[in-house]
């Protein structure tokens, strides 16, 4: 079934308003690491030792480089995982919005938008070039 164009209007206009509900975001995904650090002194390197506990990171792209940041606090990791949850969501109404604007584009009817200028056509040149 297909929409109207002004159910397709109202559907625009209701995307706008849950982008403008969406609070703050950013890209990237929250991951942890554990295991072996870099002190060959340190209990993790023992046999049977399971390591050092995970550690949540921040991983994202700038310009094509992968960036890492570390989490001072829990509160920065949840404030973190809230604002990638929110990307996310922002990733879902980017493509919905294209979707709804490209229905609206093939409904909208075409308007004749040229000038009585614009539509006159350049007569086809009359002179002849002379023969050699």
């Amino acid at each position: 079934m297909t929409a109207s164009l002004t159910e397709l209007e109202q559907r625009r206009k209701a995307l706008f308003d849950e982008l403008l509900q969406l609070g703050d975001f950013r890209p990237g995904s929250v991951t942890t690491t554990g295991g072996r650090c870099g002190n060959p002194g340190c209990h993790c390197h023992r046999p049977n030792d399971p390591g050092h506990e995970p550690h949540a990171r921040l991983t994202y792209k700038v310009r094509g480089k992968t960036r890492t940041e570390s989490f001072p606090t829990p509160a920065a990791q949840r404030k973190a995982e809230q604002e990638t949850a929110n990307f996310r969501r922002f990733q879902h109404w980017s493509r919905a919005f294209v979707e709804v604007n490209t229905q609206i584009c093939r409904l909208r009817p075409v308007e004749d938008t040229w000038t009585a200028q614009e539509k006159k056509r350049p007569k086809p040149s009359s002179k002849r070039w002379p023969k050699k």
